[in-house]
């Protein structure tokens, strides 16, 4: 095309000259060779043009990327991975008074105890390694990644617990009912002696996943769900529609809209590489059972302000809120600073995007990444497992052999994966040596390409019996149609609304009438905290399989159970998301004034002027610090030195009683530092139980501690 514009131009020029020539003086004649060599000067000039355009594109391409990568790193210095916003529904006199990561409930939880899986979640906004997006109505169903299977994002329903035999064995309804209300009553009492409500109450830990994946054509519903869906054609169509809302301030009033950002991954020879974000929920059936006084209720001050609750009234409430404890075996240490624990051993059960049973090891910049839990032998570390904490064999600038990932974000758990549906990044690490032959200083170079996703945890979902419990045998209906479901169940024209007569119940259950619990088993047929997405009936009346109608209720996932005679509320669903403020300066400021303000008992030591109503409360209250102090050392290297290390008096309690205070680390001297494990002996003397995973230190200390104070 540039050739030919090229010759119109000349030829015009040209005709042009020869024209004019007709009135005025002709010109000499150009020869043939003469215009072939204007041409080429030309295109010489035109290529050199289209170079200068390209090159230009190219940087402006790469500048656009490295402006998404600034846009990202701002988001991480300003706060973690976590929740950060749910829709907002009303304002208010005082800025509490709004909607923050709760409204009527944290995350926008809600209950649809009607279908047999699904979770109800509504819209959040959530930042994830930096990257902030918004999600449809996410209502999940309880399902988990498949084994020994890489097929991307592929996944399977979690089996249901079995009802206790000693339930099943009643030859009655009331009797049976009169049982399964003892199992309740151990589970909610964490009481195993007499019934092991273990076998029968599962937890399962649920979790969001993202990462940039390379379809950047087609639209990928992230996760499925069974009422909602993202509501577009292609991305393009969802960027639009996302930009009209916000523009208008309008919405999808079935919350079928995403926020799902596009980027630009890298540009390679003047084209850009694109890459879409995307997410999803998913659950993981936790290996071992999970008491639940691992799981520690947070004052979330904006929500009890708003709404006048005291803390002891806001467990029951879907506006609770967990974090989980550091060990299982911790009683009193209900605060404390700790690197590998309860939470990363539970997310280390759970894959990346290449699903269970596969094993990746990660050495890309030079350095094996091994598990910080394990000191002698060192052991690779699985990073197709969420994690985030690895270890190096050689220290780094700071001395540092443990490695937390990411440079800010405490609540970033990584996985990497091999799935070409996640879009790559590369670099090259070179690294200096001495040639052993030459002894010359060489550099060897080596280009190095991974894929990783992101996650953080959502929620702990206890499955009970009741999703499996079918006292009455009553039917429950499969069909490949939904309609056919519906007219078995509902009556051809929903003439069956779920009424306690033979005319008006439900001929039957299926997986959007999940209604199979007996309602004498309840002592009320109100939901706790009942919210307006919410989708069960309180009971409906259903026909067995001799067209005796039944009272039943729901036997789906609820947050809380209603009240139950003689045990009262069972929460079974306990939110532990991370926030995006935990990173935030300010964030860590207001929370530990509120600390300070709010258990002045335990921290009046730390006022600048000590409450008067407070005195004396340090010596009496398990936070009281003490320094031990290690006992000195001279072998050589590393030469004579001690440690200190501290503890609180929790810790003494917690050993009086046959404890063992793990994972403490001491103060650093001559260049390093102990991973100590403590306990008391019958003399009440403090021992190192294990130095570095080892009996002793490796650079001869004693095992003996002395307390300071």
């Amino acid at each position: 095309m540039l050739r030919v514009c090229t010759l119109l131009v000349l030829c015009g020029v040209v005709f042009g000259a020869h024209h004019s020539a007709t009135t005025t003086t002709t010109p000499k004649p150009r020869t043939d060779h003469q215009i072939i060599q204007d041409l080429e000067h030309e295109n010489t000039n035109l290529r050199r043009d289209v170079e200068y355009m390209k090159r230009n594109v190219e940087d402006l391409t790469r500048q656009v990327m490295l402006q998404q990568t600034f846009v990202e790193e701002r988001i991480r210095s300003d706060g973690s991975s976590g929740l950060k916003q749910v829709r907002v529904h009303h304002a208010g006199t005082r800025p509490y008074y709004t909607g923050d990561f709760a409204d009527s409930s944290v995350a926008g939880i809600h209950e649809h105890s009607s279908n047999i899986r699904t979770i109800g979640m509504g819209e959040l906004n959530v930042v994830l390694n930096g990257v902030e997006f918004r999600t449809r109505h996410n209502d999940y169903r309880l399902r988990m990644p498949v084994t020994d299977d890489k097929t991307y994002n592929k996944v399977k329903d979690i089996p249901y617990p079995d009802v206790p035999p000693q339930v099943l064995n009643k030859a009655t309804v009331p009797e049976q009912v009169a049982e399964m209300r003892e199992w309740f009553k151990a589970f909610k009492n964490q009481d195993h002696s007499v019934r092991d409500y273990r076998k029968y109450f599962k937890p399962v830990l649920c979790y969001m996943e993202g990462g940039w994946t390379t379809n950047t054509k087609t639209l990928e519903e992230p996760f499925f769900s069974d009422r909602h869906f993202i509501d577009a054609s292609s991305w393009f169509d969802l960027q639009d529609k996302v930009r009209y809302t916000s523009y208008s301030g309008g919405k999808s009033n079935l919350e079928n809209f995403a926020y799902l950002p596009t980027t630009i991954m890298n540009v390679v020879n003047g084209t850009p590489e694109y890459a879409q974000w995307n997410y999803r929920i998913v659950c993981h059936p936790l290996n071992d059972d999970l008491p639940t006084n691992v799981f520690m209720l947070q004052d979330d001050l904006t929500v009890r302000m708003s709404r006048g609750l005291k803390m002891d009234q806001v467990n029951n409430t879907r506006l609770a809120r967990y974090t989980l404890r550091a060990r299982l075996t911790a009683r009193h240490r209900d605060g404390m600073s700790y690197g590998w624990g309860l939470l990363d051993d539970l997310m280390y059960q759970i894959p990346g995007k290449d699903n269970y049973g596969v094993n990746i090891t990660d050495a890309g910049l030079g350095l094996t990444l091994y598990d910080i839990r394990q000191s002698n032998p060192l052991l690779p570390l699985n990073t197709a497992n969420y994690h985030r904490y690895y270890k190096v064999e050689e220290k780094d600038a700071m001395g540092q052999k443990n490695v937390k990932r990411g440079f800010s974000d405490p609540n970033l758990f990584a996985a990497q994966t091999t799935s070409a549906h996640i879009s790559p990044l590369s670099m090259t690490n070179c690294e200096k040596h001495r040639d052993q032959t030459t002894h010359h200083m060489v550099e060897t170079c080596t280009p190095i390409t991974e894929r990783y996703t992101w996650a953080i945890p959502l929620e702990v979902i206890y499955m009970t019996p009741l999703l499996k419990w079918n006292p009455y045998n009553l039917h429950h209906v499969y069909a490949s149609s939904g309609k056919a479901i519906y007219d078995v169940v509902h009556g051809p024209n929903g003439t069956r609304n779920g009424g306690l007569n033979p005319e008006k119940a439900y001929n039957g259950t299926h997986n959007k009438a999940f209604y199979r619990t007996p309602a004498e088993f309840f002592s009320t047929t109100k939901a706790v905290g009942a919210d307006r997405a919410d989708t069960a009936k309180g009971s409906v009346g259903v026909l067995d399989r001799h067209g005796v109608v039944r009272n039943t209720m729901a036997s789906g996932t609820r947050i809380v159970l209603p009240a139950i005679d003689g045990i009262g509320r069972v929460r079974t669903r306990y939110p532990i998301m991370p926030l995006h403020n935990d990173g935030n300066p300010t964030k860590k400021e207001v929370d530990a004034l509120k600390d300070m303000v709010m258990r002045m008992p335990t921290y009046s030591s730390l006022f600048e002027e000590e409450p008067t109503t407070v005195s004396n409360a340090n010596a009496l209250h398990a936070s009281q610090p003490h320094l031990l102090k290690v006992a000195q050392t001279t072998r050589d290297p590393p030469g004579l030195h001690s440690h200190d290390v501290l503890i609180t008096q929790g810790d003494i309690d917690d050993m009086k009683n046959g404890d063992v205070i793990k994972g403490l680390l001491t103060s650093v001297d001559n260049s390093h530092q102990h991973s100590i494990d403590i306990r008391m002996n019958q003399n009440d003397e403090f021992i190192i139980d294990s130095c570095d995973g080892m009996s002793h230190c490796w650079d001869g200390h004693d095992n003996h501690l002395t307390m300071e104070y």
